[in-house]
């Protein structure tokens, strides 16, 4: 098991390569693993009690500042394909959050990850924020990567 508490949430979607998602070499381009490591994130968020209209409403939102994306294996198109979401680091105070999105194959084969930091940002005050308890709780229940670690507090307010 991935995770250390009991109460671990463990996230994955299936998915088929489409026309839009290939590249001029007929396989799934690099700007469309970025596109679906977004969609599941705010799919796990939606599922989870933080739609779209609950960040709006709190006028805050998860801003990625950096994507590290690994290829390892093609995908083409209509094949099926798995990608899972984990935590890779989180900060004391929940500001800070670093997650991974592998994608598999149907032989269970890693394709690709991408790995992203991010912060809560107040959309309002144009900077980072502590999460709502309930998502911070939400967050720290996620399955953990191998290379789970703790993130640096920002200074907030």
């Amino acid at each position: 098991m991935k995770g250390i508490l009991e109460d671990t949430i463990r996230f994955e979607e299936l998915f088929r390569v489409s026309w839009r998602d290939l590249d001029g070499n007929a396989h799934m381009g690099n700007s469309t693993y970025l596109d679906y490591a977004s969609n599941i994130r705010m799919l796990f968020f939606s599922r989870n009690g933080f739609d779209l209209s609950r960040f709006v409403s709190e006028k805050f939102g998860p801003a990625i500042v950096h994507d590290d994306l690994t290829y390892r294996k093609e995908l083409r198109l209509m094949e099926e394909f798995k990608v899972d979401f984990e935590g890779v680091g989180i900060s004391p105070d929940g500001v800070r959050f670093r997650i991974r999105n592998t994608f598999r194959n149907p032989s269970n084969e890693v394709v690709a990850t991408v790995t992203s930091e991010g912060v809560w940002f107040d959309l309002e005050k144009r900077r980072p924020r502590i999460p709502p308890p309930d998502l911070d709780s939400l967050m720290r229940k996620l399955s953990r990567s191998t290379d789970y670690a703790e993130l640096p507090s920002r200074n907030t307010p």
